[in-house]
């Protein structure tokens, strides 16, 4: 690029000069000695002896007489020197021809010697005034001498290489003189004049800041948008630097110097490399005596590997002659040689070089480029050299991160770099002043140009403007619209005068113009940048070499000849090319248009390797979507208008989508530039509006352009946001753009740069934004010129309510200035003057004066360093302001010192005194002030955590006060678990209290009489600390919690407090462990709990005895305790004495069997038990109430290992208690034969309900018991696995049971057992059977008797199953006729019916008078078995509900089945789904149905039914009034039969239920749905999942939703809603008040949907069920809509799917305030998700939200459980 660029060695001289400034002078000879004075008196002094000979030719011996006296071999040789240049010039040319041939000196020093003689090529000159020192490359010490003996062979050796490294010199400087120098630019300002060039080669200094290189090692885990070459800014040095600047830095001898110069695209870091290739040239830089310069996207052509010596020689600069001696001076004088890599980021190959530090490299071994480039910067090859690499902002290749010694930042241009540019550029028009003045007004327009390759786009757009219209300009708004009229320029600038319209212009090149926008788009794909000259069509060569969009140059692949290159002008032009390709391009579709436009991938993929040369392109894409952009594309593609805007909106459409993504600052930033580009301001009010959380930048850089285009995205939505810059550099050119910023309410910076000059800036911009309530200027370095400003700001800013100015350099002085705001600004709540220089007693009278403010009510001033001052001025208590004085040094004097003024002092909520170096005599300080102000309700001290806090009351709290003196245990009957309302609370927890300590404590403690909560946990006070304690519990009468948790106490303490119950009035509930963690928690509950003390049986004992002392104990916790069998017996034989206990617990501890039975056998020893509860073998609970016998006693025993032996134990200990309601044995093992020996228990009992026994997978046993007249007997026998002989034995038992109403079997053999068999078993039991249920797919089979007035026997039909023997056919129907006589409901499923079976179906079941219910699902039958089963159903007359669902049925048996059907007056329910009906079918089905006037339901769902079935059906559905559900899912309608149906199913007003998904319903069909759907408003359910509904379809079926006032259930599940459609939808259903399930799973949602249906859920109270499954939600929206969900009352199944797998929320908790999660992730375990721990929660409304340590997404969560 060959633009404006960065700040130079000086920012004295430019390219505008007339000279160059360091052109070669006249030998200045006492300048050459002294630039040659320090190398040669090292190298000489050790052979001083040679240089007296040889003086003595030059100097007179008188003057040589003077140097005996010098002993010093430096000194001596020093003043050699000068008598030698006193000798002249003649004299020092000999001697400097002697030295270089005695002597190896440094390449260096031979050249300037030699030159200082007068021999040889000199132009290296120093600037005047610089300050540059060349380093010598000798090693301190002896120099090796040459004796004069040396060769003469050895001197003309030395002399040829000398002569060829100095040629070759001389070669490179004339060969870059050519490139890049004076003379190619001096060709170019005549090109100016004769070619429009888009980038012109006027060079003016640009702005280079360094940062500091190491803080790039340590981000290389960092997300890649903070890794964009840029260390973090807040971590920087942040110093504008000149070029020279960039090689002055000083580095370790041979070791290598990598500078790395970064820059965003068009900042000219390309035109700056061949500028200091330039420069070097001409001298200015000495240290340097080779340079080279490789662009790599020439490099990127190589095929072949290469040595070292082929990359310099072959592919820069061959050596006329000797080029290993050329070489080997390279080597030699490595710290003289600079290497350049331009476009590091340009490179296509891959840079993986991890082999690299694994071998040696050799200099004669070809490698790839990237393993050359990478050695060099390691110092492997050429050790010493400098390699001064440029790139875009991109991830560093990870060895450069480590390499790297110098990091820079190419800026741009400032302002006053514009001024200069566009003043040169303009120098030769009379309306210089008029543009520079048009640019300089322009906000936007400035800043555009402070990037230079748009600054010279502007300028060439600027110019041809006012040469054609001198009256009005009127420039371009966004990048690419410059860049349009950039090229339509250079279209007419080459017509000269004969310039014609641009759509003539575009359409005498429009061949070759498409064919260039082919090449640039080809060449991105292919990652090439340059191209030879077969990759061009020839009219694309000539049109873009005319124009100047090409750069013509030569490549080099090899030594040999080279070859033409061409490369579009800028990346960043072939970008704009190659998206102008895809917008015009009839091959291009949306689909492959969309595919193109890969922001979000760019954003989501982990290399870069897909986007590396696209940096700008998606802009160029957007911009592109504009409406201004739309002409000219219409130009350029021919096609209408249609054509274009189908295509822009699908760049439209992907922006509206990426903003409900979560983003971070980087990301944010690169959509609003886009959405800049649209200039849609409908675009960008929708991106606003799902952007409108906190926007957060942290530890980047902030352009203009940056800012510019946040500033439009926020100002076009109407939401409030908050902006946080945290570490970011922000330039007061952004402050200015920011100021038009009118949604802003909230605005913080937290940086170090924030000084004096950023706060003026920033004073000057908040003055515009009337909504901001809140400024943060934190961690700065703001004094008192920057607070003046601030000060002066922020009182025209009314309408602030905080001002955070913690951690600048603010002192006392400037405090007064903070006072001034009080008095004029009404609505100021809060101020932070933490962190800063301020005396105690300038805080204390900030307060006073904060008080005269009525708003304030917030003063922090953390880490102030406070002193005090003798002065002791209290505040007047008119009103109280939270005060903050953490982090500073009080100690104890100047908090006692600070709290002596407490009970003056307003200050309200809390005094935070936290790192104050506080110590017992400080905290005793503090509990006075307990006693002298009755404002103070907390006071909470922890000495390891250095903290200290004082809680106080709020007025209308202290107002209700009663006096000090009443007391609130005035009487007994009071409640016992009130908190007095002058309660006090005192938590001295973590403060290494030794029992010492108590007695100045206890003291203080004595006289706080109103203390209601004491917690002196996390101490050492062990058990003479706890009795010091107790004895003056009697004078804290307000005591209702003593916590004295791990203090080292022992089992006697636990006696002592054991005790204590019946000595102390007001103790009455103790918990006590003394486990891994000890507890001491002493209440005022009737409960006492005493975990993990090991107590053993006499101390049992000892503890009931004591107990038994304490009547008004009620609940008793002894978990951890490990009690034997024996103790369990003791303590249950207390259990009588304990009147008021209701609870005794016994938690982890082994329960044998035994043990079990015994505290079943607790219900025999005291009549108040209620509850027995054993899980597990190691947890029990015995609940206990009233005496009164009326109550039922219920028995869990799970999982407790009861075997046979105990069951008959078992069994006697339940036959004695007379009062059971349930007994559950479930998980116990117990065997068949035990199972037989309960149930002989239970019914010979007399008041059996039911039995529930399963032995195998639910391994299950309950049985309940019920007294009254209750007549049900239920006997449930699931998967018993009972053998012939368990069988036998049961049926002896149940024949002693009578009236068995409901018998149910689910065994696997009933699967197996044909229908005719099972009947026969039913045939068997007494009294009439109503039901019949057979499923074999559930392998049950279920019987529901009635019995007659007088009951008879029944008899077991389970065990006479192995002994049916088959009757006569006629005789078995005759029974099985009577007794079904009142059969009611046959169900039948998955069975298969024989011949016989169907006869005895169809001749006797069906016809049966009662039968009311019918139905044949999934069964098997032979066809003409179907024939005869439909045409027995004309028997049917008084079936309501027919269901012959999954049978296969065909259109051919649907003749016959209608006239069934018309026998069926009664019917209501018809369901014929999942057969094949068809067309035929269903309109026969539709004529039946005109006569049936009382159906409600209708299913004929997936029948393969089409329009001409549904039509014929929606006909009849005009007429059916009572309809109240109507199943049509799964048919074939089109879009004319969907909206005849639809039109029919308005007049059905009564339907509840409306299913019709899958049906391929389309926009048409489901807007003719929504204008029906107010005439259905009793609908309480309604499917249509699966249907393809568009926007439009969504946003007509909400608005028809408000009419649903009963909608109870919603299914919109795979119908393709997206964010858009969402907001329509969420106005829709909450206005559905009855609505408890909504179904929207698969479709898709993001953050943006998410949050729209999070704004609806208050409202919706009945809501039940949330089904989110399979969408786009990300954390984000999922935070949105947790945050919701505690308002809603109901909630109870929310399911959801982010981060790594499935998410459900179930089991919602209003009163823990908590959801359990149920996670089932795709690709990882669910212990591996959480792993590591996650992150700090952060509640959000009553919710816990956790951070996942792996996946980094927001998981709302307080139980995990894994599903």
């Amino acid at each position: 690029m060959s633009i404006m660029e960065e700040g130079w060695l000086d920012n004295n001289y430019c390219q505008m000069q007339s000279r160059p400034p360091f052109q070669n002078d006249d030998l200045d000879l006492p300048a050459a000695v002294a630039r040659a004075r320090p190398q040669l008196v090292q190298l000489l002094a050790p052979c001083a002896p040679w240089l007296l000979s040889a003086s003595q030719r030059f100097i007179p011996e008188v003057a040589l007489s003077s140097l005996g006296g010098i002993a010093d071999p430096r000194e001596k040789t020093s003043v050699l020197l000068d008598l030698l240049e006193e000798a002249g010039p003649a004299a020092w040319k000999h001697f400097a021809q002697s030295v270089c041939m005695e002597y190896d000196l440094p390449l260096d020093l031979e050249v300037l010697l030699m030159s200082s003689a007068g021999e040889g090529y000199f132009s290296q000159t120093e600037e005047t005034g610089t300050d540059t020192r060349v380093q010598s490359s000798v090693p301190k010490g002896s120099a090796r001498c040459r004796r004069c003996s040396s060769s003469g062979s050895d001197k003309d050796a030395k002399q040829r290489r000398l002569d060829s490294s100095v040629k070759y010199r001389h070669l490179l400087i004339n060969s870059i003189h050519q490139r890049y120098g004076s003379r190619r630019e001096a060709g170019a300002e005549a090109q100016e004049q004769t070619q429009p060039l888009p980038f012109n080669q006027t060079f003016v200094n640009v702005v280079i800041h360094q940062s500091k290189a190491p803080r790039l090692k340590e981000r290389t885990e960092k997300p890649r948008e903070e890794l964009a070459g840029a260390p973090e800014p807040e971590e920087c040095a942040d110093t504008a630097m000149k070029v020279s600047d960039l090689f002055c830095s000083e580095a370790p001898s041979h070791t290598t110097k990598v500078i790395f110069l970064f820059g965003k695209p068009g900042t000219g870091k390309t035109r700056l490399m061949h500028r200091i290739c330039q420069k070097w040239a001409e001298g200015v830089l000495p240290q340097f005596l080779f340079t080279f310069l490789f662009e790599f996207r020439q490099l990127n052509l190589l095929r072949r590997k290469l040595t070292l010596k082929e990359l310099l020689f072959d592919m820069f600069l061959q050596p006329e002659d000797s080029p290993d001696a050329v070489f080997q001076e390279l080597l030699d004088n490595a710290q003289q040689t600079l290497i350049i890599f331009d476009g590091l980021d340009e490179f296509a190959a891959n840079m993986d070089v991890s082999s690299s530090s694994r071998r040696d490299p050799g200099l004669t071994s070809p490698m790839p480029i990237s393993q050359l480039f990478a050695d060099l910067c390691h110092g492997k090859l050429l050790p010493g050299c400098t390699v001064l690499v440029t790139s875009r902002p991109k991830r560093l290749p990870d060895f450069l991160l480590y390499t790297v010694s110098v990091l820079a930042e190419i800026w741009g241009f400032d302002h006053e770099k514009v001024e200069e540019y566009v003043s040169h550029y303009f120098r030769q028009h009379s309306f210089r002043e008029r543009a520079i003045a048009h640019v300089k007004n322009n906000t936007k327009l400035l800043s555009m140009c402070l990037i230079p390759a748009l600054c010279n786009i502007v300028c060439i757009c600027l110019e041809y403007l006012l040469l054609k219209h001198q009256m009005s300009v009127e420039l371009p708004q966004t990048m690419t619209q410059f860049y349009i009229k950039m090229f339509l320029i250079f279209l007419n600038k080459q017509q000269g005068d004969c310039a014609s319209d641009e759509e003539t212009q575009l359409n005498c090149n429009k061949k070759a113009i498409l064919g260039l926008f082919d090449l640039a788009l080809r060449g991105l794909e292919e990652k090439k940048l340059v191209f030879y000259v077969d990759d061009i069509p020839e009219d694309v060569k000539e049109f873009a070499s005319l124009h100047g969009l090409l750069t013509v140059f030569e490549v080099k692949t090899s030594g040999s000849c080279p070859e033409v290159g061409y490369a579009f002008v800028h990346l960043s032009l072939q970008e704009f090319f190659a998206a102008l390709c895809l917008m015009v391009s009839r091959r291009v579709d949306k689909n492959y248009l969309k595919k193109k436009f890969f922001l979000k991938s760019k954003w989501t993929s982990k290399n870069e390797t897909k986007t590396e040369f696209m940096e700008s392109f998606h802009i160029f894409l957007s911009g592109l979507s504009s409406r201004e952009c739309r002409t000219f594309l219409m130009l350029l593609a021919e096609q209408d208008e249609a054509w274009v805007q189908e295509k822009q909106d699908v760049i439209l459409q992907s922006l509206k989508k990426l903003a409900a993504t979560h983003l971070s600052g980087p990301k944010v930033l690169e959509l609003c530039h886009c959405t800049f580009e649209t200039q849609n301001f409908e675009v960008a009010q929708h991106i606003g509006s799902l952007l409108n959380f906190k926007y957060e930048f942290k530890n980047f850089r902030m352009t203009t352009l940056d800012m510019s285009a946040l500033v439009f995205v926020i100002n076009s939505s109407q939401d409030l946001i908050c902006l946080d810059f945290a570490g970011c550099l922000v330039d007061t050119d952004c402050l200015e753009v920011l100021a038009g910023c009118k949604n802003v309410e909230h605005l913080s910076f937290r940086s170090r740069r924030c000084g004096n000059d950023f706060a003026a800036a920033l004073s000057k911009a908040i003055q515009g934004m009337r909504s901001l309530k809140k400024l943060e200027l934190t961690g700065g370095s703001i004094t008192a010129e920057g607070m003046t400003n601030l000060v002066q700001a922020a009182s025209q800013c009314l309408q602030l309510e905080e001002i955070n100015l913690q951690g600048n350099r603010i002192r006392d002085p400037e405090v007064k200035r903070v006072m001034d705001l009080f008095s004029k600004m009404e609505k100021l709540k809060k101020v932070d003057l933490s962190n800063n220089h301020l005396y105690l007693n300038a805080v204390l009278s900030l307060a006073k004066e904060g008080i005269q403010c009525q708003n304030v009510t917030e003063l922090c001033a953390r880490s102030l360093d406070l002193k005090l001052e003798g002065n002791k001025e209290h505040i007047i208590p008119t009103r109280r302001v939270k005060l903050c004085l953490s982090g500073n040094k009080l100690g104890d004097e100047g908090c006692s010192y600070l709290l002596e003024s407490l009970p003056c002092m307003s200050i309200s909520k809390q005094l935070n005194l936290s790192q104050n170096h506080l110590s017992v005599p400080g905290i005793c300080s503090l509990l006075k002030s307990v006693k002298t102000c009755q404002r103070v309700m907390e006071v909470q001290v922890s000495l390891c955590h250095d903290t200290a806090v004082l809680r106080f009351r709020e007025d209308r709290e202290f107002a209700s006060l009663p006096p000090r003196e009443e007391s609130l245990f005035s009487t007994e009957h009071e409640e016992e678990n009130q908190t007095p309302t002058t309660s006090q609370k005192i938590r001295l927890t973590d403060c290494n209290f030794q029992a010492s300590d108590l007695k100045n404590l206890c003291a203080v403690l004595k006289e706080c009489g109103h203390i209601s909560e004491l917690d002196l946990s996390h101490n050492y006070l062990g058990d003479e600390g706890l009795l010091q304690l107790f004895q003056c519990l009697p004078k804290l009468k307000m005591l209702r919690s003593l916590k004295f948790n791990d203090n080292q106490v022992s089992l006697n303490s636990v006696f002592f407090l054991a005790q204590s119950l019946t000595t102390l009035e007001h103790i009455k509930t103790m918990s006590l462990s003394l486990g891994h963690t000890q507890v001491v928690h002493v209440t005022f509950w009737e409960r006492v709990s005493l975990r993990d003390c090991r107590v053993g049986l006499e101390d049992v004992t000892r503890l009931c005895q004591t107990l038994a002392q304490c009547p008004q104990l009620t609940e008793i916790d002894l978990s951890g305790n490990s009690l034997s069998d024996q103790s369990i017996e003791r303590l249950l034989s207390f259990l009588p004495s304990l009147c008021h206990l209701t609870l005794l617990s016994i938690r982890k501890n082994s329960l044998s069997p035994h043990c079990a039975v015994l505290l079943l056998n607790s219900i025999n020893l005291c009549e108040r038990i209620r509850v027995v509860e054993v899980r597990s073998g190691e947890n029990a609970f015995l609940h206990l109430g009233a005496t009164t016998r009326s109550q039922k006693t219920s028995c869990r025993l799970t999982g407790c290992a009861i075997g046979e032996g105990q069951v008959q134990e078992l069994c006697s200990i339940l036959e004695q208690h007379g009062w059971l309601a349930e007994v559950d044995l479930s998980h116990n093992g117990i065997s068949q034969n035990g199972v037989l020996h309960l149930i002989n228990a239970f019914v010979t009992s007399g008041n059996t309900t039911e039995v529930q026994v399963s032995l195998c997978s639910k391994a299950t046993l309950i049985i309940k018991l019920a007294s009254g007249d209750d007549p049900r007997k239920i006997l449930r026998l699931a998967e018993c696995n009972f053998q012939p002989e368990h069988l036998e034995k049961l049926f002896l038992l149940l024949e002693k049971c009578t009236g068995l109403t409901e018998y149910t079997i689910e065994e696997p053999w009933v699967s197996k057992e044909r229908v005719m068999n099972l009947l026969e078993l039913a045939v068997q039991t007494s009294g009439n059977i109503t039901e019949i249920t057979i499923c074999k797919d559930k392998t049950l089979f279920q019987l529901v008797i009635r019995f007659p007035h007088c009951l008879e026997k029944t008899e077991s039909v389970v065990s006479r199953l192995s002994l049916y023997k088959p009757e006569i056919k006629h005789s078995f129907c005759q029974r099985l006729c009577g007794k079904c006589a009142q059969l009611q409901e046959l169900r039948w499923s998955h069975v298969e019916l024989h011949e016989d079976e169907t006869e005895i179906l169809v001749r006797t079941l069906l016809p049966l008078p009662e039968l009311k219910m019918f139905g044949l699902t999934s069964s098997n039958i032979a066809p003409t078995g179907i024939e005869y089963l439909i045409s027995g159903l004309q028997n049917c007359q008084a079936i309501e509900e027919l269901n012959l669902g999954c049978m296969k049925l065909s259109s051919a048996a649907i003749p016959e089945l209608v006239l069934g059907l018309c026998e069926m007056p009664s019917l209501k329910r018809l369901v014929l789904n999942h057969n094949s009906i068809g067309n035929d079918g269903c309109s026969r089905l539709a004529e039946a149905l005109k006569e049936m006037h009382n159906v409600e339901e209708i299913n004929l769902s997936h029948n393969q039914i089409e329009d001409p079935g549904l039509i014929n059906l929606a006909a009849v559905l005009l007429e059916m009034q009572n309809l109240k559900k109507l199943d049509l899912s799964g048919n074939c309608p089109s879009p004319a039969g969907g909206e005849k149906l639809m039109a029919a199913l308005a007049h059905c007003k009564h339907i509840k239920e409306l299913l019709l998904s899958r049906n391929d319903f389309g926009d048409r069909t489901a807007v003719t749905l929504a204008l029906c759907l107010p005439h259905m408003t009793n609908l309480k359910i309604l499917h249509l999942s699966e249907n393809d509904l568009g926007e439009q379809s969504i946003h007509a079926l909400s608005q028809g939703l408000p009419c649903f006032k009963h909608l109870r259930k919603m299914d919109l599940k795979f119908c393709g809603i997206t964010d858009d459609a969402s907001r329509s939808l969420s106005l829709g259903i909450r206005q559905c008040p009855s609505l408890e399930e909504i179904i929207l799973s698969w479709n898709a949602l993001g953050d943006g949907g998410a949050q729209e249906l999070a704004i609806a859920l208050p409202k919706m109270e009945k809501l039940k069920v949330l089904d989110l499954e399979k969408n786009r939600i990300g954390a984000s929206g999922a935070t949105k809509l947790v945050e919701e969900l505690a308002k809603c009352p109901e909630i109870q199944f929310i399911r959801a799917s982010w981060g790594f797998g499935l998410v459900a929320l179930t089991s919602f908790s209003r009163s823990e305030g908590s959801i359990n999660l149920k996670c089932c992730p795709r690709e990882r375990s669910f212990k591996s998700l959480l792993s590591p721990e996650p992150q700090s929660p952060k509640c959000v409304a009553g919710l816990w939200i956790w951070t996942c340590g792996n996946c980094r997404e927001k998981i709302p969560n307080t139980k995990f459980a894994a599903a």
